[in-house]
Protein backbone atom coordinates (compact mmCIF):
# COMPACT_ATOMS: atom_id res chain seq x y z
CA UNK A 1 0.00 0.00 0.00
CA UNK A 2 1.60 3.44 -0.73
CA UNK A 3 1.41 6.50 1.01
CA UNK A 4 -1.40 9.30 1.01
CA UNK A 5 -0.79 11.98 -0.94
CA UNK A 6 -2.45 15.52 0.08
CA UNK A 7 -3.72 17.79 -1.71
CA UNK A 8 -5.76 21.21 -2.47
CA UNK A 9 -9.11 20.87 -3.54
CA UNK A 10 -7.77 22.62 -6.83
CA UNK A 11 -5.00 20.52 -7.21
CA UNK A 12 -7.11 17.11 -6.95
CA UNK A 13 -9.45 19.11 -9.97
CA UNK A 14 -6.34 19.72 -12.04
CA UNK A 15 -4.97 16.32 -11.94
CA UNK A 16 -8.98 15.06 -12.65
CA UNK A 17 -8.80 17.71 -15.73
CA UNK A 18 -5.12 16.05 -16.87
CA UNK A 19 -6.80 12.95 -16.74
CA UNK A 20 -9.39 13.35 -18.80
CA UNK A 21 -7.10 15.16 -21.34
CA UNK A 22 -4.59 12.16 -21.63
CA UNK A 23 -7.63 9.69 -21.57
CA UNK A 24 -8.84 11.62 -24.87
CA UNK A 25 -5.02 11.77 -26.17
CA UNK A 26 -5.61 8.07 -26.22
CA UNK A 27 -7.87 7.98 -28.74
CA UNK A 28 -6.76 10.37 -30.42
CA UNK A 29 -3.61 7.73 -30.70
CA UNK A 30 -5.60 4.91 -31.30
CA UNK A 31 -6.78 6.49 -34.44
CA UNK A 32 -3.33 7.11 -35.32
CA UNK A 33 -2.22 3.51 -35.29
CA UNK A 34 -5.29 2.50 -37.36
CA UNK A 35 -4.36 4.42 -39.83
CA UNK A 36 -0.64 3.48 -39.94
CA UNK A 37 -1.62 -0.06 -39.63
CA UNK A 38 -3.24 0.44 -43.17
CA UNK A 39 -0.30 1.97 -44.45
CA UNK A 40 1.39 -1.73 -45.18
CA UNK A 41 3.65 -3.34 -43.81
CA UNK A 42 4.45 -3.23 -39.50
CA UNK A 43 8.34 -4.02 -39.73
CA UNK A 44 9.48 -0.58 -41.68
CA UNK A 45 6.44 1.55 -41.12
CA UNK A 46 7.93 4.57 -38.54
CA UNK A 47 4.64 6.33 -37.96
CA UNK A 48 2.92 2.84 -36.41
CA UNK A 49 6.03 2.13 -34.29
CA UNK A 50 6.07 6.21 -33.33
CA UNK A 51 2.61 5.90 -32.35
CA UNK A 52 3.23 2.61 -30.51
CA UNK A 53 5.22 4.30 -28.66
CA UNK A 54 3.68 7.23 -27.87
CA UNK A 55 0.69 4.98 -26.90
CA UNK A 56 2.94 3.45 -23.95
CA UNK A 57 4.24 6.46 -22.76
CA UNK A 58 0.64 8.06 -22.57
CA UNK A 59 -0.49 4.96 -20.50
CA UNK A 60 2.07 4.70 -17.93
CA UNK A 61 1.33 8.36 -17.43
CA UNK A 62 -2.43 7.75 -17.21
CA UNK A 63 -1.56 4.66 -14.29
CA UNK A 64 0.87 7.05 -12.36
CA UNK A 65 -1.71 9.90 -12.42
CA UNK A 66 -4.71 7.47 -11.48
CA UNK A 67 -2.81 5.91 -8.72
CA UNK A 68 -2.17 9.02 -7.34
CA UNK A 69 -5.61 10.37 -7.72
CA UNK A 70 -6.21 7.31 -5.98
CA UNK A 71 -3.99 8.04 -2.79
CA UNK A 72 -5.12 11.97 -3.01
CA UNK A 73 -6.49 13.01 0.53
CA UNK A 74 -7.65 16.77 0.37
CA UNK A 75 -6.71 19.08 2.95
CA UNK A 76 -9.15 20.40 5.32
CA UNK A 77 -7.68 24.06 6.00
CA UNK A 78 -10.05 24.19 9.13
CA UNK A 79 -8.18 21.42 11.00
CA UNK A 80 -4.57 22.69 10.90
CA UNK A 81 -2.99 24.69 13.06
CA UNK A 82 -2.96 28.20 11.58
CA UNK A 83 -0.27 29.28 13.80
CA UNK A 84 2.72 27.58 11.76
CA UNK A 85 3.55 26.62 8.23
CA UNK A 86 1.90 23.76 7.23
CA UNK A 87 1.02 22.17 3.58
CA UNK A 88 -1.69 24.19 1.85
CA UNK A 89 0.18 27.42 4.05
CA UNK A 90 1.08 30.44 1.75
CA UNK A 91 4.25 32.12 3.16
CA UNK A 92 5.92 35.02 2.72
CA UNK A 93 9.73 35.12 2.87
CA UNK A 94 12.24 37.59 2.94
CA UNK A 95 15.65 36.31 1.65
CA UNK A 96 18.45 37.58 4.14
CA UNK A 97 21.03 37.66 1.35
CA UNK A 98 19.42 38.91 -2.02
CA UNK A 99 17.23 41.28 0.69
CA UNK A 100 14.69 39.49 -1.55
CA UNK A 101 10.74 38.97 -0.31
CA UNK A 102 9.08 35.81 -1.99
CA UNK A 103 5.78 34.57 -1.52
CA UNK A 104 5.33 30.95 -1.94
CA UNK A 105 2.55 28.22 -1.25
CA UNK A 106 3.47 25.07 0.41
CA UNK A 107 2.09 21.94 -1.65
CA UNK A 108 2.73 18.25 -2.06
CA UNK A 109 5.23 17.07 -4.80
CA UNK A 110 2.49 16.78 -7.22
CA UNK A 111 1.24 20.47 -7.30
CA UNK A 112 4.59 21.48 -7.14
CA UNK A 113 5.31 24.39 -9.78
CA UNK A 114 7.85 27.02 -9.31
CA UNK A 115 6.58 29.08 -12.02
CA UNK A 116 3.30 29.92 -10.31
CA UNK A 117 5.03 30.29 -6.71
CA UNK A 118 4.11 26.33 -5.47
CA UNK A 119 6.69 24.67 -3.79
CA UNK A 120 6.90 21.12 -2.54
CA UNK A 121 7.21 20.50 1.09
CA UNK A 122 10.10 17.37 -0.25
CA UNK A 123 11.86 20.15 -1.99
CA UNK A 124 14.83 21.96 0.46
CA UNK A 125 13.15 25.11 0.80
CA UNK A 126 9.72 23.39 1.33
CA UNK A 127 11.30 21.12 4.01
CA UNK A 128 12.92 23.97 5.86
CA UNK A 129 9.50 26.14 6.42
CA UNK A 130 7.53 23.28 7.81
CA UNK A 131 6.58 24.10 10.87
CA UNK A 132 8.25 27.66 11.34
CA UNK A 133 6.18 30.09 12.91
CA UNK A 134 6.57 34.16 11.99
CA UNK A 135 9.66 35.30 12.95
CA UNK A 136 11.66 32.38 12.59
CA UNK A 137 14.36 32.00 10.56
CA UNK A 138 14.65 29.22 8.61
CA UNK A 139 17.90 27.68 7.10
CA UNK A 140 17.51 25.00 4.11
CA UNK A 141 20.67 24.25 1.70
CA UNK A 142 20.07 24.62 -1.74
CA UNK A 143 22.33 23.97 -5.41
CA UNK A 144 23.15 27.26 -4.64
CA UNK A 145 24.47 26.87 -0.68
CA UNK A 146 22.60 27.90 2.34
CA UNK A 147 19.44 30.10 2.15
CA UNK A 148 18.70 31.91 5.16
CA UNK A 149 15.40 33.54 5.38
CA UNK A 150 13.32 35.36 7.76
CA UNK A 151 9.55 34.01 7.66
CA UNK A 152 7.85 37.41 7.41
CA UNK A 153 3.83 36.37 7.43
CA UNK A 154 1.91 33.32 5.98
CA UNK A 155 -1.73 32.22 5.57
CA UNK A 156 -3.50 29.20 4.30
CA UNK A 157 -5.78 28.89 1.45
CA UNK A 158 -3.69 31.29 -0.79
CA UNK A 159 -4.86 34.76 2.09
CA UNK A 160 -1.69 35.75 3.53
CA UNK A 161 -2.29 36.69 6.99
CA UNK A 162 -1.53 39.95 8.37
CA UNK A 163 0.80 38.79 11.76
CA UNK A 164 3.17 40.48 14.01
CA UNK A 165 6.58 41.47 11.97
CA UNK A 166 9.32 38.82 13.22
CA UNK A 167 11.19 42.05 14.73
CA UNK A 168 7.94 42.45 16.63
CA UNK A 169 7.51 38.86 17.48
CA UNK A 170 11.54 38.61 18.59
CA UNK A 171 10.73 41.88 20.78
CA UNK A 172 7.42 40.18 22.37
CA UNK A 173 9.07 36.78 23.27
CA UNK A 174 12.02 38.93 24.65
CA UNK A 175 9.88 40.75 26.77
CA UNK A 176 8.54 37.51 27.99
CA UNK A 177 12.11 35.98 28.84
CA UNK A 178 11.85 33.37 25.67
CA UNK A 179 13.98 34.77 23.24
Amino acid sequence: MHDQIYVSEEGLVKMRADLIRMNEQRMIIAHTIEHARGLGDLKENAEYHAAKEAQAHLHARIRDLEDKIARSVVLNHQDLDQSKALMGATVRVLNKKTKKEMTYMLVSPVEADMAAGKISTKSPVGQALLGHAVGDTVVAKVPAGIARAANVQFGTSGDVLRLESPDALYATMQKAGKA
